[in-house]
């Protein structure tokens, strides 16, 4: 028997694509230009910066939504059907939809006003564990003040799009009568951009915005506080600061926690917090800085936040003082925060950074065009009323010729042409009279409606006298906030600490938490800074340098000094011994234009370490000039790091000194003359950057040196000695000591 042959694989024709395995050159620009920006523009359009109203389109998508639901005036619906009936306007998941109404909500405490009336877990703005009951779960309808978003919204105050199949419409902006932009935060994250909105106190809003529209010189900060978060907390309020904040949309508010101690239970008991943090993140910290001894008072941390709110307590050791412990974990942890502004809104479709004055002025703009619209819609239906009033009014002359005509009228369609012509009326007031009821058809009613007439003339006529009067629409917008204000105001939540009284302690602050021991500090010439402590030192080897490079200055102080670092650009940059770590010998350093963040360019010239500002700097430049400044004009009460306008850049530096009292110091020029004369003949100037006086008289050449004079460092000191300035000196020719 034969076996059977396998059948032969049958050959399949290789399907040939154009183009496929060619590698094709195309500009970078345009592919970005084609596939990226229209991304970008979307993120920054469509998702994630807020409008003049105060929404971004997901906020108003929902809250359309549910006032559509009738959930203004209504009882609370299941989360689930908000979230389902909204995914008609953002079809973006459910997930999405119903974590942007959370945030919304009463209940998750992170506005300041919530738009939500919630029912059920909806999580906490301040824990980042308490996670939120699932849509099925949870109800909500919407609060009274929304009453005042959507009170207008029928009246053609807005415009309406089509949604995304087109199959209804939604408003491209909500009319609110408050400037809810600033009354509630909005954060968003978009391409190259983002928007971080702070909140403030509804009550000052709507003061600062009537005084603005009053006065637009009005100065912002004396109606507007500070920032309020819904969280409470203690804001410092930097006058300086808000200013720059109120006039470029950006800047900086520090927030600190609010703490009361309970002497019984020996704790201390946290129950507001920065917005910025979350009560874990907190506890994290606390317990990473006891673990690391930088914290000793602390016997047990407890999260005992309930249905009456946050609290965070914190069990003491037996004569712990609970305020320097505060001190302490304000600078330790995020008890004490910072909540960054950019004030970034998207104004008829363009991203703009704005101040509070020009914001609330782009907001007055946009109400105005509400009012006007709103006035003209509703005049718009007085005289389509009017209109037909005065129609009727025409049959009331004849109700009985009006009967007969219609009666003897053979076809339906003939009757208002019919009683166009009897009565000399339009079609659209003869279809009216044809449909009143029969019932009536009476001269009692007929009165009574085209009584009305009068009153639509006079409040027509006032309509168009507002429409044409700037002042009276401005007086309509005031009201509205006045009112506003009186019926949804509440206290600040977050209390005002002024830099004063918390500056007051700051001394004590560092000193707590900033240990104490001897260090030897230098300096290279190419900037890099070491910090090592005398037993580090002595068993330390070499000191590693760059190539090149060497020791420029080296000083025996403490880790509690300060530094200051002056630059070439005539800069100088704070900062304290403790903020450098703790190296060895064998190690180069950190290099200070990185650790400060020097401007480009810019180098460190000198470095002076003072534990309480109470030395004298005396600089010498090229030209022979020398300049004495107290170091106490480089104190400031606030931590700023930089201070520009501190050395003068007239000359390049050659030498600066610390001294606590008046010396002598040998100075030598580039053409070998050598002077010595004392501190005291040049008197100090306040002025940080000042340019000196001249202490060398030099002619086509330059100070090439100078130091502190040591007995026997010269001999015949008397030859080059002077006792008025400024002095040739005298030549020499011998080695100075340079160390």
């Amino acid at each position: 028997m034969k076996k059977a042959k396998p059948d032969k694989p049958v050959s399949v024709p290789k399907a040939y694509i154009e183009g496929a395995g060619e590698v094709s050159e195309r500009n970078i620009v345009e592919t970005l230009e084609e596939n990226y920006l229209p991304y970008a523009m979307s993120v920054i359009v469509s998702r994630a910066l807020p409008e003049i109203d105060g929404f971004k389109p997901s906020h108003r998508k929902l809250l359309y939504t549910m006032y559509k639901m009738g959930l203004l005036t209504g009882a609370r619906t299941k989360s689930a059907n908000i979230v389902g009936q909204t995914m008609r306007l953002n079809p973006h998941g459910d997930a999405a939809i119903y974590e942007t109404m959370v945030r919304l909500a009463r209940g998750n405490e992170a506005l300041l006003h919530a738009y939500v009336d919630s029912k059920g877990n909806f999580g906490k703005a301040y824990s980042r564990d308490m996670a939120y009951a699932a849509s099925r779960y949870t109800e909500a309808k919407l609060e009274p003040l929304c009453a005042e978003i959507f009170g207008e919204i029928d009246r053609d105050t807005v415009d309406f799009v089509p949604n995304y199949d087109s199959t209804m419409t939604e408003p491209v902006l909500l009319p609110v009568k408050f400037p809810s932009v600033l009354v509630n935060s909005n954060i968003g994250i978009a391409v190259s951009m983002a928007s971080n909105i702070c909140p403030f106190n509804l009550a000052e809003i709507c003061e600062t915005t009537i005084a603005l529209m009053k006065d637009p010189e009005h100065d912002v900060v004396s109606t507007l506080n500070a920032p309020d978060f819904p969280g409470g907390g203690l804001i410092i309020r930097d006058e300086e600061e808000l200013r720059k904040i109120y006039g470029t949309g950006r800047g900086s508010v520090r927030v600190r926690a609010k703490y009361r101690y309970d002497k019984d239970e020996n704790c201390v008991e946290i129950t507001e917090i920065p917005p910025t943090t979350t009560v874990e993140a907190i506890i994290d910290k606390i317990v990473e800085q006891v673990k690391a001894g930088k914290i000793r008072e602390i016997n047990d941390t407890r999260d005992e936040t309930d249905l009456s709110g946050l609290k965070l307590t914190l069990d003491l050791k037996r004569g712990a003082d609970p305020d320097e412990l505060m001190r302490k974990l304000f600078r330790l942890t995020p008890l004490q925060d910072t909540f960054s502004c950019n004030f970034n809104l998207l104004i008829a479709g363009n991203p703009r950074v704005m101040g509070v004055a020009e914001i609330l002025g782009e907001w007055v703009a946009f109400r105005k065009e509400c009012v006007k619209r709103r006035i003209y819609f509703e005049m718009g239906r007085k005289k389509e009323k009017l209109h037909l009033l005065n129609g009727l009014r025409k049959i009331l002359l004849d109700i009985d010729k009006a009967i007969k005509l219609i009666r003897e009228t053979d076809e339906e369609s003939e009757v208002v042409p019919n009683l166009m012509i009897g009565f000399g009326i339009d079609e659209t007031q003869a279809d009216y009279v044809a449909e009143i009821r029969l019932r009536h058809i009476n001269r009692e009613y007929i009165l009574k409606r085209t009584a009305e007439i009068e009153e639509l003339k006079k409040a027509i006529a006032e309509a168009e006298e507002i429409l044409s009067s700037e002042r009276k629409i401005k007086a309509i917008i005031v009201d509205d906030l006045r009112e506003i204000s009186k019926k949804y105001a509440k206290p600040r939540r977050s209390g005002l600490i002024y830099p004063d009284e918390q500056e007051a302690d700051a001394a004590a602050e560092i000193a707590e938490a900033v240990p104490e021991y001897a260090v030897n500090i230098f300096l290279t010439k190419e900037g890099y800074f070491k910090k090592i402590t005398p037993l580090s030192l002595r068993m330390g080897g070499e000191q590693k340098l760059k190539e090149g490079d060497a020791i420029a200055v080296k000083y025996e102080g403490n880790n509690r000094d300060e530094l200051i670092f002056f630059t070439d650009k005539g800069a100088a940059y704070k900062s304290r011994v403790s903020d450098f770590d703790d190296v060895k010998a064998s190690v180069m350093g950190d290099y200070v234009p990185s650790k400060l963040n020097f401007d480009d360019d810019e180098k460190p010239a000198a470095m002076v370490v003072t534990a309480d500002y109470g030395e004298t700097v005396i600089s010498f430049f090229k030209n022979g000039k020398c300049a004495k400044v107290p170091l106490s004009s480089f104190e400031t009460k606030t931590k700023r790091k930089k201070l520009a306008n501190s050395l003068n850049t007239d000359s390049p530096l050659v030498a600066m000194f610390k001294i606590t009292e008046d010396k002598e110091f040998l100075l030598r020029s580039a053409a070998g003359k050598v002077m010595i004369f004392s501190s005291a003949l040049v008197l100090p100037k306040a002025a940080r950057d000042t340019q000196g006086v001249q202490v060398m008289r030099l002619t086509k050449t330059t100070l090439e040196s100078a130091e502190i004079y040591e007995d026997g460092a010269v001999k015949d000191k008397d030859r080059y000695a002077t006792k008025t300035v400024p002095a040739a000196g005298a030549a020499g020719n011998f080695q100075m000591r340079l160390d």
